[in-house]
């Protein structure tokens, strides 16, 4: 099997991971609310950022997938990877502990970033 081709399977593995990961918080957001807003008063976030967030996840995700603007595409990874990060540490200082889902998303998501740009630029996807 090529090299490209196993950077290929690679990336698109943990592209689905990283927008499943993604869909499913932006769904609980969406359709569980209050439960969400309980969780992030016991963390001590705004409540009223969980929509908006939730919205700016399935964005994010639209972003990644469509892949024909380089500069949406590198915002939306940034975002993921902040998110990703800020949730560890809510979560670690909330007393939940550091190896959550959140942080084994932090390697998927620089996984997915960067064989992606390896990927697109081979494939001469990037505008």
């Amino acid at each position: 099997m090529k090299q490209t081709s196993i950077k290929n399977i690679l990336y698109w593995v943990s592209t689905i991971l990283v927008c499943a990961m993604f869909l499913y918080s932006a769904q609980m957001y969406f359709f569980n609310t209050a439960m969400i807003e309980g969780y992030f008063k016991s963390l001590n976030y705004p409540t009223y950022i969980v929509i908006p967030l939730a919205i700016i996840k399935v964005l994010g995700v639209v972003m990644i997938l469509w892949r024909k603007s380089a500069w949406l595409t590198e915002w939306a990874y940034a975002g993921f990877f902040f998110d990703v990060i800020l949730a560890t540490v809510a979560h670690y200082n909330a007393g939940h502990g550091l190896f959550g889902m959140s942080f084994y998303t932090i390697f998927i998501v620089l996984v997915s970033y960067f064989l992606g740009k390896d990927v697109r630029q081979k494939n001469k996807l990037i505008v």
